[in-house]
């Protein structure tokens, strides 16, 4: 399951995400927003970062006007490493080396076309399971 999660600006974009995922029969769940009213992204953030943190998601697709706040948002809960892709190559590096567990995009940034690419690649990209990667990721969750 893929937990979805948008603020104002990203409702467009997510929608254009969710049809992606039903032609490819991929369950999700949309924590929101629902439409282009004003909202505080945090707050979706971190609906989804907590539903894929918990297990109730595999993964998470978030989406606002540049990607940057929502992922920074989603990045504070322990467990999540949100990463911010406007490429597919970034999206399928972030999955191999640094298993990154939620997609960050920007609407304002990048297209519908590119962005749905970006999503096929993140979700269908593993993670290496290199020992070098495994160990950055450990010290990633490593508490200061």
């Amino acid at each position: 399951m893929i937990a979805l999660g948008n603020d104002q600006a990203g409702y467009g974009l997510k929608q254009e995400v969710i049809k992606f995922l039903e032609e490819k029969n991929i369950p999700y769940k949309d924590y929101g927003s629902y439409n282009e009213d004003s909202v505080d992204y945090p707050v979706y953030a971190k609906k989804v970062a907590h539903a894929v943190a918990d297990g109730e998601c595999e993964k998470g697709i978030l989406i606002c006007g540049t990607g940057i706040g929502i992922s920074i948002a989603a990045n504070k809960v322990k467990g999540i490493r949100a990463a911010l892709c406007h490429d597919t190559f970034s999206a399928q590096a972030t999955r191999e080396h640094n298993d990154a567990n939620i997609l960050a995009m920007g609407a304002r940034v990048i297209g519908p076309g590119l962005a749905l690419k970006i999503v096929e690649t993140f979700l269908n990209t593993d993670f290496s399971g290199a020992e070098r990667h495994a160990r950055r990721i450990s010290m990633l969750e490593e508490e200061e």
